[in-house]
């Protein structure tokens, strides 16, 4: 093949790149689901402080990226949450600013960021699905998006309501994405986008107690009271549901995304509503895949947070309809092994 007749290769940049997410999308490509026209480039805060605008344009003048997954955020669990509400906004919105504002100076072809369904409002009807972003309509070209636009800033279902009160800060911070994306989109005709995964875990998480997210603190919790042999102390009832997404389907999906969807409005990325579990259930499988045999408490002085935020994949089916998933107990075991194999090196 000549030089001329090879395709375009696609640099692809990952921010957040060693965080669970970019850890998966890094792993899938690796086993066999990159392509020979991409390269894929993995970067973390050692590479460049993204909250600093100047860092943030360096790092894409060095790489020149033409495609970009944006996963960088802080990020943590209820409490963590709850204490640094403020923290979570400021820290985000620079993030997100600098580098949507570095991929539109730099030409980049297409940007998916990652939401999270805690942008939706705490009183809402379930399941959530994408209407509650924005009115549905196909991705209009730059000349018909005037109208367009204006009938989205009519209808913010989005901002229908505050999100829940422990977590708003990361909640807003993470909404704007969307405004960023289309007002990009309407005054510059970049394809900018987002995904909106449900809760995500697997290998490389945080599995901090305090400040991770809910499955791996419970994972690392079982692994103590394992060693310890005392009991199980789960905050909260154990009542609030959650849809659990494997950061490995997550990846292929992010994948498809990034490769073969085209609309500005995001696309919720979950397993179905009829696989949400409770946080007890969740446990349940952590204790089983631990084979951990102690007492399970319940700390019913502890928050809860909020109760739940079911979500519905029906978009997503439409695209994709043969997904499959993997099943909620074999990923919790593979987890779980990872963790416990990789127990001194974790991030904990």
């Amino acid at each position: 093949m000549t030089e001329a007749a090879r395709p375009a290769v696609k640099r692809i940049l990952v921010t957040g790149g060693t965080g669970l997410v970019g850890r998966a999308i890094e792993k899938v490509v690796a086993d066999g689901e990159g392509r020979l026209d991409e390269e894929w480039i993995f970067v973390s805060s050692r590479d460049a402080d993204l909250t600093n605008a100047v860092e943030t344009k360096v790092l894409f003048e060095k790489h020149k990226p033409t495609h970009v997954i944006h996963l960088a955020a802080m990020v943590g669990g209820l409490f963590k949450n709850i204490r640094y509400n403020l923290d979570f906004w400021r820290r985000n919105i620079h993030i997100n600013d600098n580098v949507l504002h570095s991929a539109y100076e730099m030409g980049v072809q297409k940007v998916v960021s990652c939401l999270s369904t805690c942008i939706f409002p705490d009183k809402t009807t379930y399941p959530i699905n994408e209407s509650m972003v924005s009115i549905s309509v196909p991705t209009p070209s730059p000349g018909e998006v005037p109208a367009l636009l204006n009938s989205w800033l009519s209808c913010p279902q989005i901002h229908n309501g505050p999100p829940h009160s422990s977590n708003f800060g990361y909640s807003y911070a993470k909404r704007m994405i969307d405004i960023q994306n289309r007002a990009y989109f309407e005054q510059h005709g970049c394809r900018f986008t987002a995904v909106i995964p449900t809760n995500v875990f697997g290998p490389h998480d945080n599995f901090n107690i305090e400040d991770g997210h809910v499955l791996p603190g419970l994972i690392h919790k079982v692994y103590l009271a394992k060693q310890s042999g005392s009991a199980l102390t789960i905050w909260g009832t154990g009542n609030p549901r959650r849809q659990f997404i494997y950061s490995l389907d997550l990846a292929r999906l992010f994948l498809w995304v990034l490769r073969e969807y085209d609309e500005v409005e995001p696309i919720i990325l979950s397993v179905g509503e009829e696989d949400e579990v409770s946080i007890r259930e969740a446990a349940e499988a952590i204790v089983e895949a631990m084979d951990f045999r102690g007492e399970l408490v319940f700390d019913t002085s502890k928050a809860d947070g909020q109760f739940k935020k079911t979500a519905s994949n029906a978009k997503l089916r439409h695209y994709l309809p043969g997904f499959q998933f993997t099943p909620f107990r074999q990923a919790v075991k593979e987890t779980c092994t990872w963790f416990s194999t990789n127990y001194t090196n974790a991030r904990k």
